[in-house]
């Protein structure tokens, strides 16, 4: 089984969803754990479902005070999952200046400027290991994607730079391609845009179900365990079938 005792874990975007699971089984595997994102009534009840808990620090990671009260005030940890992220639908001819500001200041640009405080504080511990929440549409595109998508190529992009600089240190990073996963947001989103019985046909195209956010949280805890001390710069699409087939 897998452990992370002893381990000092920094979790961004844990208030709900994958992110949430992801706090929730670190705990259970014996790490201490910080939570992240920008509700703290949300990351107190996140935190009341671990076990033994774990430490809050409100902040919004798309303003630099937030991001720089999160590197200064987090203590040395031996990992960082960040799942702090959002879905933004745009159809191509209708993207503005203020659906690429949104998305990109989110989804990429808050790991990028999180990472370089926490790299400047020095909060990173050697041999410690980053990993990303990216998307499985960065390899199977959808209409009106483009705005979501490239925030997440860029992601990925900056990921495997990342790995390669900080090899020396024994720093891994790895990202995770997750396909759709039952998260509340997911479920809202899907009851807005589709009927039940589209809904059953879309499941179809996935042989091995829609996933969970615990599906996830466990390839999580995989990569930063010592479990795969020897793997940085990988990619690993979770996608319950669903791209078998496609090139």
């Amino acid at each position: 089984m897998i452990s992370l005792k002893n381990k000092t874990i920094l979790i961004t975007g844990a208030s709900s969803g994958i992110g949430r699971a992801v706090a929730v089984l670190f705990a259970e595997l014996g790490a201490k754990i910080i939570l992240s994102a920008r509700s703290g009534e949300n990351l107190a009840e996140t935190s009341s479902l671990c076990k033994g808990g774990g430490s809050i620090v409100t902040a919004d990671l798309t303003n630099e005070e937030g991001i720089k009260n999160l590197a200064t005030s987090c203590p040395a940890i031996d990992g960082w999952v960040h799942c702090t992220g959002k879905v933004l639908p745009v159809p191509a001819k209708f993207i503005q200046e203020k659906h690429l500001e949104d998305i990109l200041n989110v989804n990429f640009k808050s790991a990028v400027k999180l990472c370089s405080g926490l790299l400047t504080q020095k909060k990173l511990k050697e041999k410690s290991s980053i990993v990303f929440i990216s998307s499985v549409s960065t390899l199977h595109s959808y209409f009106g994607g483009g705005p979501y998508i490239a925030s997440k190529a860029a992601l990925e992009g900056y990921a495997k730079t990342l790995a390669l600089e900080l090899a020396p240190k024994k720093i891994r990073v790895n990202v995770l391609q997750p396909a759709l996963v039952k998260t509340h947001i997911y479920e809202s989103t899907v009851a807005a845009a589709m009927s039940a019985e589209e809904m059953k046909n879309h499941e179809k195209r996935y042989p091995l179900g829609i996933g969970t956010p615990l599906d996830v949280a466990e390839a999580c805890a995989y990569f930063v365990s010592d479990a795969s001390k020897w793997i940085t710069g990988s990619f690993l699409k979770m996608d319950g079938g669903l791209t078998l087939g496609i090139s």
